[in-house]
């Protein structure tokens, strides 16, 4: 299980989607036909709580596979899927952020395939979490009522309608940014939507973190990275031990026996 990678920010190489869910994917149908992910497996003989893994928008590459592994490390059997698995980023990021727009589409489709592959493989113990960042931290936050047990959002945005979206949800720990100025006050309000609902939350705003800041480098086209910075994107090596524990003891909460 245990890799490192020293790359920055780097898309992952095929190599690195070491789970072919292509076969699962055409037995549901709707979904991408090359479907693939990383699968990151605790030390042990299991069964292991799972937790399913969205990435950033930027896809699945080096830090998906590191937080993946960080993921296993702790216990769990996770499987970060890679919703650009038929194109890349530059042919199914538009196509992927439109379905997180939309609440339903192809993305929606491989993340329950995924979700679904993870649960028959005789390796769980049948207690699911889902985790995302980014991109992905919007598409946990609509998956938390969509047969998780858990869901952990990261700088992930509120859906459009709140009430309709989240109802019936998953417990949620959620961690933001204070100088994230892609999502102004999101903590508050998702927080504040989630209370409303009488679903159970632990959201945080981290004051001195922007954007993307569980990231241990700078990730997206070097080009754009002054501009990232400018925008409060980028890693944060004071708050992120504290969110990642966060997220550990919230799965261990709802996710671990006893």
């Amino acid at each position: 299980m245990d890799r490192t990678h020293a790359g920055r920010g780097k898309p992952a190489p095929r190599g690195l989607s070491n789970t072919d869910l292509s076969q699962a994917s055409g037995a549901a149908g709707g979904g991408s036909p090359g479907l693939r992910g990383y699968l990151a497996t605790p030390a042990g003989e299991g069964p292991f709580p799972a937790v399913l893994m969205v990435h950033e928008a930027f896809g699945l590459d080096d830090i998906t596979v590191r937080h993946a592994d960080r993921m296993a490390a702790a216990g769990y059997l996770t499987l970060a899927v890679d919703l650009y698995s038929d194109g890349g980023a530059r042919r199914c990021l538009v196509a992927t952020m439109r379905a997180l727009y939309a609440g339903e589409g192809r993305a929606f489709t491989d993340l329950a395939t995924a979700r679904d592959w993870l649960l028959a493989s005789g390796r769980t113990t049948g207690k699911i979490g889902v985790i995302g960042f980014c991109m992905g931290g919007g598409f946990a936050l609509l998956l938390a009522n969509d047969g998780f047990d858990a869901a952990a959002v990261n700088y992930g945005r509120r859906p459009k309608d709140p009430a309709a979206a989240l109802a019936g949800a998953c417990p949620i720990v959620a961690n933001f940014g204070g100088r994230d100025r892609t999502l102004p006050g999101e903590a508050a309000k998702l927080a504040a939507a989630l209370d409303g609902l009488g679903v159970e939350n632990d959201v945080k705003e981290f004051p001195h973190a922007g954007h993307a800041f569980l990231n241990d480098v700078e990730t997206g086209p070097r080009v754009l990275r002054p501009l990232m910075r400018v925008m409060g994107i980028g890693p944060d090596p004071e708050s992120a031990p504290e969110a990642w524990q966060r997220i550990e003891d919230h799965f261990a909460k709802y996710l671990k026996p006893n």
